[in-house]
Parts: C-alpha cells; structure tokens; sequence
C-alpha cells in the first residue's frame, strides 16, 4: 500500500493556494493530457465539504470513472478528498497548506491501494506508484504556476 508525499513552496497566499487546490476547473486544466473532465457531481468551481465529483480520464491507455468525495475540510488549512468509487481498491488524498514568510508550502499525502491484490502490488513496484507520482507532481507545478502568476483570477475571485 504506497503512500506517496510530496511538498511544494508556491509563493502565494495560502487561501488562494488551498483555493486553486480544490478547483475543479484548475484540475481539467492541470491534467489535460489525459483528458480528465469531471462528469458528474459537482462538475465546475471550487469543492466544498461533503461534496463528490465524478472523473472521467484516459490513464495508461484505458478510460476510467472515478468518484471522489471531499471528507475533511478545514479552511485553509487541509481537505481531503477519499475515492468513493473506481479502480483503486482505496484512495485517501490529504491536501496540507502551511503558512510561510514566503508564502505557502503546500503537501500532498496520496495513500492508495491498487486493486487486484497481488497483481496490485507487483503494478505499484513496475509502474503505477511512479505513474501517480508524475501525475501528482504535473498538477502540483500546475497549481504553483497559476497561484504566482497572474492566471488565478480565471479560477477563483480575490481573497
């Protein structure tokens, strides 16, 4: 069961950091490539407590749905978004905001488990953990680019 953690200093303030984290305009942006697009749920704007999302994208070749459901939220500093239903057996993904001087260290905490047991775990060791972390990482410098530049008003209003 991989637990893949990241941290990225963004020097912005950490409302619009944690805002364009849960945006869901910003994540179909970040991930284009795969052509995720959020299909059902709350499907544009910025995810709040208790509200689910379903995805819709095409990883390693093979189109997936997936929902997710935002589980724990505190303003602006944490939320957690858990898989209600999809591919993986279970999925957790803390998102952790810290004010700095320089503005916000922003941590991701993805605890997932693959699905078909063995088979599952002999993936995560040849390809998926590797995969999920580029994914991760890819949305990360997305999110880091916008909140320092002056994009972010495309996504969310002023804090």
């Amino acid at each position: 069961m991989p637990i893949i953690k990241l941290e990225l200093q963004i020097n912005a303030p950490i409302e619009r950091v944690f805002d364009l984290a849960r945006s869901i305009d910003l994540h179909e942006d970040s991930l284009s490539r795969t052509g995720e697009r959020a299909v059902g749920g709350r499907t544009n704007g910025l995810l709040a407590e208790g509200e689910t999302v379903i995805w819709e994208a095409r990883h390693l070749g093979i189109t997936q749905r997936l929902s997710s459901k935002i589980v724990k939220y505190d303003r602006p500093n944490h939320f957690r978004d858990s898989m209600q239903k999809g591919v993986f057996s279970r999925f957790d993904h803390d998102h952790f905001f810290f004010e700095r001087e320089t503005g916000t260290m922003m941590s991701d905490v993805f605890d997932y488990r693959s699905p078909f047991s063995v088979f599952g775990l002999i993936a995560d060791r040849l390809f998926l953990e590797k995969y999920m972390t580029c994914l991760l990482i890819e949305r990360n410098k997305v999110i880091k680019q916008v909140a320092e530049g002056g994009n972010w008003r495309r996504f969310i209003s002023e804090n």
